[in-house]
């Protein structure tokens, strides 16, 4: 992530300085990973506006999340959402930003039963740029399968973004860095592509877009569905959710991986075999264009999906 800093964070429920921003030692999601959170991405533009893209969207997923964890946000929806615009504006920002919300248990008794620690909650806000790199949306990146497996449904829930289940993203981002690649993939417990380790995964064959379903011990993507909804609805491509094998990816025409942060990023090579002709594809390239379009309030179909801050 972005090593940017601001002047201010929100924390439970008040403005501070950035460096005031601290939790005590005996916090319980510091030992066990009880927490959840969003990331969430504001786009700068051209008459120096911010527009945050699905912030509804991302919240609703929060509050999801929290629930599954067994945690009453204490604050409402729009509480939080009106949180954050405020703390863009505090931060006197206007440049494409990362919005990191956090719902966590805070200071208590340490144990397994967390029920009786209090639930806290916190926002920063940082100016952002390209997650993998500045020419990672140009060029693309070269992935490799992980050697771990994506977390199992019997063992947590991975349509969730809980602190702790990152840990296994950690595992496979580390061990990809270590042999030189961009990004990991992870297969699911079945044996079947799930995704990245920090993204959704997207393919084309023969202009056919395939994606890997939800079952596939996948995150819930926000980005996903936006880009599902775009190439349905304005290139007019054939969209099916359905497994890959991990040879099948290999054959593909086209893959590229979404999030918040890498928003669609092209693979081009996986396990030192190029994906297609080894460049970026036509499709990809088309929904990069739409994306774009949408996220800057270019494309009014969607204006629903962004929100001004000023």
């Amino acid at each position: 992530m972005s090593e940017e800093r601001a002047d201010y964070c929100w924390v439970n429920g008040k403005f501070v300085e950035w460096d005031r921003a601290v939790v005590h030692i005996k916090t319980h999601a510091l030992h066990y990973g009880s927490g959840v959170f969003e990331g969430i991405r504001g786009y700068a533009t051209e008459d120096g506006n911010i527009l945050i893209f699905r912030l509804r969207e991302h919240i609703d997923r929060l509050f999801y999340s929290a629930k599954v964890y067994k945690m009453d946000v204490p604050y409402s929806k729009q509480e939080i959402c009106d949180a954050i615009i405020e703390l863009i504006r505090r931060n006197n920002l206007h440049e494409t930003v990362y919005i990191r919300p956090i719902v966590f248990r805070g200071y208590g008794p340490l144990g397994l039963n967390p029920l009786k620690v209090p639930v806290e909650a916190a926002i920063y806000v940082v100016p952002f740029g390209r997650y993998l790199g500045p020419e990672a949306l140009e060029k693309g990146v070269r992935c490799m399968f992980s050697s771990w497996e994506r977390i199992s449904p019997r063992a947590l829930p991975p349509e969730v973004k809980a602190c702790g289940q990152y840990i296994n993203s950690i595992l496979a981002k580390l061990e990809a860095a270590e042999r030189g690649f961009d990004e990991a993939l992870l297969l699911d417990h079945r044996g079947f592509v799930a995704e990245g380790s920090g993204e959704n995964l997207f393919a084309v064959k023969d202009e056919e877009l395939i994606t890997t379903p939800l079952y596939a011990s996948i995150l819930r993507g926000i980005t996903r569905d936006t880009v599902i909804t775009l190439a349905r609805e304005e290139l007019g491509v054939n969209v099916t959710e359905r497994d890959i094998t991990r040879a099948e990816l290999y054959n593909m025409d086209e893959v590229f991986i979404t999030g918040t942060a890498g928003e669609i990023t092209p693979v081009v090579e996986i396990d030192n075999i190029p994906v297609g002709d080894g460049k970026p594809g036509p499709i990809t390239r088309k929904l990069q264009k739409a994306f774009s379009e949408v996220t800057l309030g270019k494309n009014p179909k969607y204006e629903h999906w962004v929100t001004p801050v000023y």
